[in-house]
């Protein structure tokens, strides 16, 4: 059995749910447990906070996490990014009151900048040969220029309303993040097995994303041209009808292509098409 340490609560919990449900993983709703187990899979969750997550894998406390790829840079723990999951995305980023004037990294030389991440922006101020004295803070890193604890910051930004609403600009995108699986480098050959099981789902899944499966009926006549617009997975499949003459047409679109290809097929002839949502994309 794996186990995978997911973050107690917050959206990153709300999403790594989601996906194992999407991949056939349920598991029971246990907010006030540590552990919960999957009734159909050999999974279970072990809750933790963001921030601990990385170290418990590399001890071997769990198999797998998801957490952030932020949290995997500033821990720096020793785990394998097994699979990058693509939501939770945001950055970090140094910001500035927005009254000052900013011309470039050298605008940091010398000043105080508060932050979660030390390690990270450490690493950024070596390579870029910037001398700045940085400030650990645990939490509401955002207004410590107000108080006057800092001349600026870095932390995750998501939209930038939270800069905005403390008078922040944002400067400087230092890394981009996004939620990760990682894994432990000595799982077992049975605990991969299982992993790979469980990859094979998670990327049916995700392939699936932004695909619809759409269903139309044309005239014989239009096949070709209709399969000049729609060539499909590999081809559209095709169908006769029992009316004579017409056939059924079933491909799989783009979502941001969907209206324009629908324009194209009605101006050829086709007619009642459907346009159901597509939750596997299994090869």
């Amino acid at each position: 059995m794996l186990r995978i340490a997911i973050q107690a609560k917050g959206r990153l919990n709300e999403e790594s749910i989601g996906l194992l449900a999407e991949a056939g993983v349920s598991i029971e709703d246990s907010k006030r447990k540590l552990l919960a187990r999957s009734d159909g899979f050999p999974l279970e969750v072990l809750y933790l906070r963001d921030d601990d997550i990385p170290q418990a894998v590399s001890m071997g406390v769990a198999d797998l996490g998801v957490v952030g790829l932020n949290e995997v840079e500033e821990k720096g723990f020793d785990v394998e990014i097994v699979h990058r999951l693509g939501f939770g995305k945001c950055r970090l980023s140094l910001a500035v009151p927005k009254t000052e004037p900013y011309d470039g990294l050298s605008y940091f030389e010398g000043k105080r900048v508060a932050t979660s991440y030390p390690v990270i922006l450490s690493r950024f101020f070596r390579e870029k040969g910037i001398a700045a004295e940085i400030h650990e803070i645990a939490g509401s890193v955002e207004i410590a220029p107000s108080v006057g604890m800092a001349d600026a910051i870095f932390d995750i930004v998501s939209s930038g309303g939270t800069l905005v609403t403390n008078g922040l600009k944002e400067v400087e995108q230092v890394l981009f993040s996004e939620a990760v699986l990682i894994g432990g480098r000595a799982l077992s050959d049975d605990k991969r097995q299982i992993l790979s099981q469980l990859l094979f789902r998670i990327e049916a899944v995700e392939r699936s994303r932004g695909l619809k499966y759409v269903l139309m009926n044309l005239p014989h006549a239009k096949i070709p041209e209709a399969v000049r617009i729609l060539p499909g997975m590999k081809s559209p499949t095709i169908l006769p009808l029992a009316q004579e003459g017409w056939s059924s047409m079933h491909v799989v679109i783009n979502e941001r292509e969907l209206w324009s290809k629908i324009e194209q097929l009605k101006a050829i002839g086709a007619e009642d098409i459907l346009v159901l949502s597509l939750e596997k994309m299994i090869r």
